[in-house]
């Protein structure tokens, strides 16, 4: 199983701070098991995506294996 951490907004699309998936899984794969609301967002060029801690350049260097975990980062807002 792979874990996917939702932050801030995106949390909210997926109606959870986690969710559990199928390994393997690469970038069509994770967009097609998200849900769709937040399969949509996550096509956004401002939210990015991390594997095991580390940033991807290109959300389609995506491949992830059982164990790993996969981030969705929302833009950072400040203030």
């Amino acid at each position: 199983m792979i874990t996917v951490v939702l932050l801030g907004r995106l949390a909210d699309l997926g109606g959870a701070p986690t969710l559990s998936l199928p390994a393997p899984l690469d970038w069509a794969g994770l967009q097609a098991a998200l849900p769709p609301a937040l399969a949509e967002a996550v096509k956004n060029s401002r939210n990015r995506i991390a594997v095991n801690g580390v940033l991807l350049a290109e959300k389609t260097d995506l491949h992830a294996g059982d164990g790993a975990e996969i981030a969705l980062l929302p833009p950072v807002s400040g203030g």
